[in-house]
């Protein structure tokens, strides 16, 4: 759904479920990091909405040449699936303060790998008064390894 469309549901979701937890990535190659993720970050309320990244969005963040693999339509459809995601839209920008803003969550997640660091998205967190959450990382479960894998299982045949 648009993100205009969530944004609009969310107070009614909020009233019915309680807390909205919001969360954000490309999803390029879904994995049990990627599972793991979610599911941490919807045992934190009683909504998890999640952000999927755009093609042009995934490119801007410096990730691998020829990244995102699978296009955006499809990554959102496949996050959306997932049992403990409520509501899934896309966004154009590099990170996802206007979402985190228009959305409005009580809790925004992000990987551990970010603990500790300026986290960019933390002004728009603090303007709306919500939470950062850190969602513990899944030691070797990422996208850039699999790809890694994948090329070199292609090498050897």
């Amino acid at each position: 759904m648009s993100r205009a469309e969530l944004a609009a549901r969310v107070p009614q979701l909020r009233a019915q479920r309680g807390k909205i937890v919001f969360t954000c990535g490309v999803f390029d190659l879904l994995h049990v990091g990627h599972v793991r993720y979610l599911q941490f970050a919807r045992d934190l309320g009683g909504v998890l909405l999640v952000g999927v990244n755009s093609d042009a969005s995934a490119r801007r963040l410096d990730k691998a040449a020829g990244r995102p693999i699978v296009p955006e339509s499809d990554r959102a459809e496949l996050v959306a699936a997932l049992a403990c995601v409520d509501f899934v839209c896309v966004f154009d920008e590099t990170r996802p303060d206007d979402t985190i803003r228009a959305l409005r969550p009580d809790i925004f997640v992000k990987g551990a790998a970010y603990a500790g660091a300026d986290l960019p998205e933390a002004a728009a967190v603090k303007e709306i008064h919500a939470e950062i959450v850190f969602a513990p990382h899944v030691e070797g479960k990422s996208t850039t390894s699999l790809v890694k894998r994948i090329v070199e299982a292609a090498e050897e045949e």
